[in-house]
This record gives structure tokens, sequence and C-alpha cells, in this order.
């Protein structure tokens, strides 16, 4: 399938709003406009976003729309009616806002290749920056945080700058391997999950993981990594009991209105 969109059409961040649409306004999709719009300010509040760029999707039940955040807004001021409801083809079907192209182009390819619920794409600093080093990503045997993503990563060295059409989407979303994260040299991550509150946690973590390597290696000083057996049993406990990720989700949910 090729998607092609109209560039020129898409340089205003507003569109005419229609947030009528039977689907939009189902309750159980805008309790997930709502958790959308809740993950973009959280990523906001701790620093993962960069300008009005990079998006999160969510799939919707019917298997052929996806909510996106929209072009132009930043992500601390995102409501659950700024978000908007997309096609596999890149149409806005609902919403008050216009989508930015690669958006489309990487978001429809992971969703409908990965089948993930929530796609998470950001350039968020530490996890970037290790994008472009020659490991290209996090090692998951250092630190306690890093452990929980040991053998859930997929690392894809292949730059070939902005995905502006459906193949580079493609290509990115195969080389994923049925991962939940992928490291995008040259670029940033996609942090994938079935739940909102798992994949933010996720995002969260990973990019605290992030940090506390580069700061190690900014050391000099010889790392010290553990055993792969040890950092595979830390990923079953962390993986094996998700409620501190809703509960961190709530506790988000009461601060950042």
């Amino acid at each position: 399938m090729n998607i092609f969109i109209d560039l020129p059409t898409m340089n205003a961040p507003f569109a005419p709003a229609d947030l009528s649409h039977p689907l939009f306004t189902r309750p159980d999709v805008l309790r997930m406009r709502e958790d959308m719009a809740l993950a973009l300010r959280a990523a906001a509040h701790f620093g993962l976003g960069e300008g009005v760029c990079n998006h999160f999707s969510m799939a919707l039940p019917d298997g052929q729309h996806f909510l996106l955040n929209p072009r132009g807004l930043m992500w601390g001021e995102i409501q659950a009616d700024d978000v908007v409801m997309v096609d596999a083809q890149g149409a806005v079907v609902a919403g008050g806002h216009v989508v930015e192209p690669t958006a489309m182009f990487i978001h429809a390819a992971v969703h409908r290749i990965a089948r993930k619920t929530c796609v998470l794409h950001t350039h968020m600093p530490y996890a970037t920056a290790l994008t472009l080093t020659t490991q290209r990503a996090l090692d998951t045997t250092l630190s306690q945080n890093a452990m929980r993503f040991h053998g859930r990563l997929a690392i894809d060295a292949q730059y070939n700058g902005f995905a502006l059409d459906d193949r580079e989407g493609e290509r990115i979303a195969r080389a994923m391997q049925g991962a939940d994260i992928s490291f995008l040299g040259n670029h940033g991550i996609i942090v994938c999950g079935e739940r909102m509150d798992y994949a933010f946690d996720d995002l969260y973590y990973l990019e605290r993981a992030c940090q506390a390597q580069v700061l190690a290696q900014s050391t000099g000083v010889p790392l010290a990594p553990c055993e792969p057996a040890l950092a595979a049993t830390v990923a079953e406990q962390a993986n094996g009991e998700r409620l501190q990720s809703t509960l961190f989700f709530e506790a988000l949910r009461r601060q950042l209105r």
C-alpha cells in the first residue's frame, strides 16, 4: 500500500473541527484520547519532547483508525479534544487539526506491521544520544532500570533521512522484528505497548536507564555490567507485575491537568 499525503494542504496546524464522529465520541475512545493527551503532557513534563515534533499514537478497537497528536501543538498543551483520529491513508476523520506527514508514514506502518496498540516515537535526549554511538542502543546488563528491557530491544542502524514515504515507514516497522522497543540509529526511539500506562512507563524508565548509562560513560571509568542471565531474571521480575506502571500513570493524571 502506498500512502500519499498532499503536503501543501498540511502547512497550517488547524483544520475544520469535527468532534462528532460516533467512534471518536464513544466513551472508551474518549478515555483513550484522555490517556494519550496525558501521556503527551507527562512526556513534556519530563523533557522527553522536542519542539512540536515527535508523535504518540493509539490504534482504535475497530482496527481501521488510530489516534495521533496533531501538527503544530506543544505536547504540554494537548488535551483530549486536540487529539485527532486518522485512517490508514492519512485522512483526518475527526478532530480540529491536521497531522504531520512523517507521523503518518511511521505510525501507520508500525500499527499495521507490528500490530501494537500504542506507538510512542521520541527523540528524547539520552536515548537518542546512545543511537549515535557504535553500540547504537542501551546496554541492558548495566543498571536495574536497563535490565527491565533485556531481550526487548531491536536496533535499526539504517538511517535514511526523514520518513517521507510509506516505504521508509514500513522499513522501520519491519526492522523492529516484533520488539517492543526500537533504537533508530542517528534518529531516536520507538516504544510500543498494549496499554498507554504501560507504554509510557517504559518510555520514562528507558530514558532514565539511558541517562544513567551516558552519565556513567562520561566518567571515563570502565563500566561494570551484570551477567546476562541476571539481567534476564530482573526483566522477568519487572515485566511480570505492572501495577507500578498504572499507579505512576494515575499519579500523573492527578498532577498534570
